[in-house]
């Protein structure tokens, strides 16, 4: 996914208010940007960060950027840019299942996004094949590295994400096919569950993988020009 114009370049000053962090450009304006992350987001708000923000594309919002990717060493790792913008995912995911970059899903002739299932909530896409069962999709989006090339998910209490593994373990059980992918936006080698931030998290995921629920884990190549899903990486067995 290439961004339609120049990302521009500034120090953050402070992330507030959930959805609100103000960031002094390179041209020493200081503007607020729209935070589209409503996680914890462990390790990559420190003041002085060198953060990249885009436009946004309704010239009638209030909020004229959005916060996109961080620098920080991630991890003790090496400085590396990390896609804090949690709306990104299912656009990187929709653009890859249309180039068939997303070798488990590459078959299906049909595509469709936000299809009610479940109780009351919505998969994220509703993958479907003549003479196949349908394949229901989630995706989730993961920024959270504590250990140098090791990704984890998610950074916070996560009871809606929770629910999500349990209503697909549910079409598992009715004969559809289930899977959950993980977007990665930063560079790592593994992936697992941070246990010991959500356990509800992790007995949810462990529940779903017993039923029968795939999941897979893919980092995104991320330059100030694009973003992009690169390659799968592995998933650690839960313990």
């Amino acid at each position: 996914m290439r961004f339609q114009e120049t990302l521009l370049e500034g120090r953050l000053i402070e992330r507030y208010k959930r959805f609100l962090a103000d960031v002094e450009l390179d041209t020493g304006e200081v503007v607020t940007a729209h935070c589209a992350n409503p996680g914890a987001m462990m390790g990559l708000k420190e003041p002085g960060s060198r953060v990249f923000l885009s436009r946004a594309t309704n010239p009638n919002r209030k909020l004229k950027y959005n916060w996109e990717f961080v620098e920080i060493a991630a991890g003790g790792g090496p400085l590396q840019l990390i896609g804090i913008n949690t709306s990104r995912p299912n656009l990187l995911v929709a653009e890859a299942l249309r180039e068939g970059r997303l070798a488990p899903f590459a078959h299906y002739d049909r595509v469709r996004p936000e299809v009610k299932y479940g109780k009351n909530s919505r998969v994220d896409f509703l993958l479907e094949k003549d003479g196949e069962p349908p394949c229901y999709l989630e995706v989730k989006n993961c920024h959270l590295m504590r250990e140098a090339c090791f990704a984890e998910f998610p950074d916070c209490v996560a009871a809606r994400s929770a629910k999500h593994l349990y209503e697909l373990a549910d079409m598992k059980a009715e004969g559809a096919r289930a899977a959950l992918v993980y977007v990665i936006q930063m560079d790592a080698e593994r992936f697992d569950v941070a246990r010991d931030i959500d356990p509800a998290y992790d007995k949810a995921f462990r529940h779903a993988l017993a039923a029968g629920v795939e999941s897979y884990a893919y980092v995104c190549r991320i330059t100030p020009q694009e973003v992009t899903i690169d390659r799968p990486v592995e998933i650690v067995t839960p313990r």
